[in-house]
């Protein structure tokens, strides 16, 4: 299959997904009884968002067709789609510009972000090439995954550290809902690159190497990147308490530097600076 019958399937896969989860109720419908649908039926987003059932029904088969801005906008609606998740689906039905192929974006850190990530000590601070490929890093990160620049560029992949890493499990005390929030936030991130054999080749790993990953992926969560709360417990130095930011520069924009701020509230800083020290 080709990059656009990828995203094709995909979106078909989507409105399957959150037609099932749309409540009759909010629409006015009635309850559809005993063994009937718990979402809408096809013939009802068909009818709501104003287009044909068999438009309709060719987009949730993934056939060759084009759907409008208009139509995908009033799809959106009935189905009750969040702001991120509008922008996805949009994404997928080709109505926003294509970002670059991952292939050809370098993977290296140019050394002026480098020394970015460095000011940022005792921050732990890394960068993200656009697979989530982790290519640069800070001292104080390495004091949060120790070992992180042993490990090849094929590993050093940020969900695959997440879902298939043991020690990065244990250091995160809210894996459940930190992995399945990274996953919707790379969900949301890549929905043009569907069908590039980087990322197929990353999702095929990941399945088969993690069930958890199998059926998070399967669920089609989709969310924005929000600056947030974290914590770590790496091995010695306790639980450590982080503030979440991440920023794309302006003459690298394939690249994201996510940065932790230690609390301030908290010790996270003395902690981490004598570990520096030491």
């Amino acid at each position: 299959m080709d990059r656009v019958g990828d995203r094709r399937q995909e979106l078909a896969a989507l409105l399957r997904n959150r037609r099932a989860q749309v409540a009759r109720a909010d629409h006015g419908l009635p309850d559809a009884g005993r063994g009937g649908p718990l979402g809408l039926r096809r013939e009802e987003v068909a009818f709501l968002a104003g287009v044909s059932i068999t438009w309709y029904t060719w987009l949730e088969q993934g056939r060759e067709i084009n759907p409008s801005r208009q139509v995908i906008d009033a799809i959106a609606a009935t189905l009750r789609l969040s702001a991120v998740e509008h922008a996805y689906v949009l994404t997928l039905a080709g109505l926003t510009p294509d970002p670059p192929d991952l292939e050809t974006i370098p993977a290296e850190l140019p050394s002026h972000l480098q020394r970015l990530l460095d000011a940022q000590l005792p921050a732990p601070a890394f960068a993200l090439a656009p697979d989530w490929t982790i290519v640069g890093w800070n001292r104080a990160y390495l004091v949060l995954y120790p070992g992180v620049d042993r490990l090849p560029p094929g590993d050093r992949n940020l969900l695959v550290l997440i879902f298939t890493d043991g020690r990065v499990r244990q250091m995160l005390p809210d894996w459940s809902t930190t992995s399945r929030q990274f996953l919707a936030e790379y969900r949301a991130e890549h929905g043009a690159q569907f069908g590039q054999p980087a990322q197929a080749a990353l999702i095929a790993r990941l399945c088969q190497e993690s069930t958890e990953f199998a059926a998070a992926w399967d669920q089609h969560e989709i969310g924005r990147f929000e600056t947030r709360e974290r914590r770590f417990r790496p091995p010695g130095l306790g639980e450590l308490i982080f503030e979440q930011h991440r920023l794309v520069p302006a003459d690298a924009p394939g690249l994201q530097l996510v940065i932790y701020l230690p609390n301030p509230g908290s010790d996270t800083a003395t902690r981490l600076g004598a570990a520096l020290r030491g």
